[in-house]
């Protein structure tokens, strides 16, 4: 079909035809030319090529008719005035800040500041572990130990506290109340087992009449006859730590894991590195030979007056046994403070203590910082509860006004020991 109509080469075409299903917009009479081309000149001029030069468009857009067609322009402020559009409305500005800047994303900083502090800590600690590591005084060979017993389920500690004056001056000699003696002899010594089902710490009279049996010298490497009942601090004057472990073994057929010595220097100087140690003393006393002169009540004490209450002996009817469970006592007390957050997350108490204990304390070979920490987190333990302390079980005096161990209850202590079960075994004295 042909909507031309016929007539010749001069018809006109007609006019569109009516579509009744659309409805064509009625155009708002024309706006005046001048108040059009100030309009048209605030527009963009790509816009403006865009949209085109279409009069009744422009018109019934400047008459605020919508028509459903977008032609690009950007729109007016969100308050309808009649000044350049800005942002459209289906965006909103950005807040946190002036000029829409982007806000702080907490959770990514608190993310980033946590892996930085970690990765801080672990360097501290492994720097901390090397530094200390290397400080150890790893001395005593246990190795040269002959005929030792079978292990057992525990980890055991030889814990002996040395009258060594290494590294005092005349001046610290005197206060400190030491005296003068050359070498160095046993002033207490404890086997600290420790165990899943309970850490156990047994003190060891140094007046215990034990047998000394054959040995090999740590020195010399010769072979040495047992040499039969002797008191047990003459074990460590004859040839040391050594002899003393494999005098302690052979007498208690117990396995001993791990040595640890620690002279009196040594000792004050952690006391005071940590600022003292509370200690509630239930009956006060003096000694003139320790130095000790203590009131009852709980009290504060600096590495001084520690080293007299762990020595004095004659001030108490009982005295070997009465100053073993003083140093139980203490012990317990100073490792409770030494193994806390606040000393080991403290540089400040940390590196001293560590650096008083380290430059007097003489380990085994095979004993690790590791394995000392455990030694000190098992006293603590003792303290809070976790297991008990006692004296070896003793039945009566032997020779040289020495203590008899009752053996039966010795026997019945190793075993439960030795097979990680709890400790029933009690002592009288």
């Amino acid at each position: 079909m042909n909507d031309w109509p016929e007539g010749g080469n001069d018809a006109q075409p007609e006019g569109p035809r009516r579509m009744r299903h659309v409805q064509r917009p009625q155009v708002p009479p024309q706006q005046p030319q001048q108040q059009y081309r100030q309009q048209r000149q605030q527009q963009p001029r790509q816009q403006q090529y865009d949209q085109g030069y279409n009069p009744s468009f422009t018109q019934a857009q400047g008459a605020g008719y919508d028509s459903g067609y977008s032609s690009g322009q950007v729109y007016g402020s969100p308050q309808g005035g009649g000044g350049q559009g800005t942002v459209p409305p289906q965006y909103a500005p950005r807040s946190g800040g002036a000029g829409g800047a982007r806000p702080v994303d907490w959770r990514r900083r608190i993310k980033i500041g946590s892996i930085v502090l970690a990765v801080a800590v672990v360097g501290w600690s492994v720097g901390t572990y090397a530094w200390a590591s290397s400080r150890m005084r790893n001395e005593v060979d246990l190795s040269k130990v002959i005929e030792r017993p079978s292990e057992g389920d525990c980890t055991t500690y030889l814990i002996v506290g040395s009258d060594s004056r290494e590294g005092m001056s005349a001046e610290e000699k005197k206060k400190l109340h030491t005296g003068s003696a050359e070498g160095k002899r046993t002033d207490s010594m404890m086997i600290l087992a420790a165990c899943s089902s309970g850490n156990t710490m047994v003190s060891l009279p140094r007046d215990s009449w034990v047998t000394i049996p054959s040995f090999v010298g740590s020195e010399s490497g010769k072979k040495y006859a047992e040499r039969g009942g002797s008191k047990l601090n003459a074990a460590y004057a004859m040839d040391g730590p050594e002899l003393l472990v494999r005098t302690v073994e052979f007498n208690t057929g117990l396995r001993i894991d791990h040595y640890a010595e620690i002279g009196f220097a040594g000792f004050a100087n952690i006391v005071d590195a940590l600022g003292g140690v509370e200690l509630n003393i239930e009956k006060g006393f003096k000694d003139k030979k320790s130095g000790a002169n203590f009131q009852s009540g709980t009290q504060t004490l600096n590495g001084e007056q520690a080293l007299a209450f762990v020595r004095t002996r004659y001030a108490f009817a009982e005295s070997d046994l009465a100053r073993t469970k003083n140093q139980q006592k203490f012990l317990s007390a100073l490792a409770n403070q030494a193994a806390t957050p606040g000393t080991i997350l403290n540089p400040f108490k940390l590196y001293p203590t560590l650096g008083a204990g380290l430059d007097t304390l003489i380990v085994d070979k095979d004993m690790s910082l590791y394995d000392l920490g455990q030694m000190f987190f098992a006293m603590k333990g003792i303290s809070g509860g976790d297991g008990k302390s006692m004296n070896m079980p003793i039945s009566g005096t032997a020779p040289q006004n020495s203590l008899r161990w009752d053996m039966p209850k010795v026997k019945q202590l190793v075993e439960q020991i030795r097979n990680d079960e709890p400790v029933t075994v009690t002592s009288d004295r």
